[in-house]
């Protein structure tokens, strides 16, 4: 099971972008898929989080801009980010809770995809 996040770059403040995070692999089930960011010097923080019944949850310095969304068909979890602020610069990963048949056996693990930097600059 790979995960493969795109779709960050450099954007002036109050702009917008969207990141996308596709899973590839043999996968029985997709259960939450989260969002990720790690700024220099700063912990990791939970951005949102999408379960497998669409509820969706996210931190309160996000909250009202940010929007988790996912495309079960397309094994993909996407992030819009609007009004986008300096302090969102960060590295954003994305993770899935994944359900993968091994043998007879279903397995599930929390997957990791690589991180895309987001800047947000003037």
């Amino acid at each position: 099971v790979q995960l493969q996040a795109s779709g960050g770059g450099l954007v002036q403040p109050g702009g917008s972008l969207r990141l996308s995070c596709v899973v590839s692999g043999s996968i029985f089930r997709i259960n939450d898929m989260n969002w990720y960011r790690q700024a220099p010097g700063k912990e990791r923080e939970l951005v949102a989080t999408i379960t497998k019944a669409n509820i969706t949850n996210y931190s309160d310095s996000v909250k009202g801009r940010f929007t988790i969304s996912r495309d079960n068909a397309k094994k993909t979890v996407y992030l819009q980010m609007n009004s986008l602020k300096p302090e969102d610069t960060a590295v954003y990963r994305c993770n899935a809770e994944c359900t993968v048949v091994q043998g007879t056996q279903l397995l599930t693990k929390v997957y990791w995809g690589r991180g895309t930097q987001v800047t947000v600059s003037s």
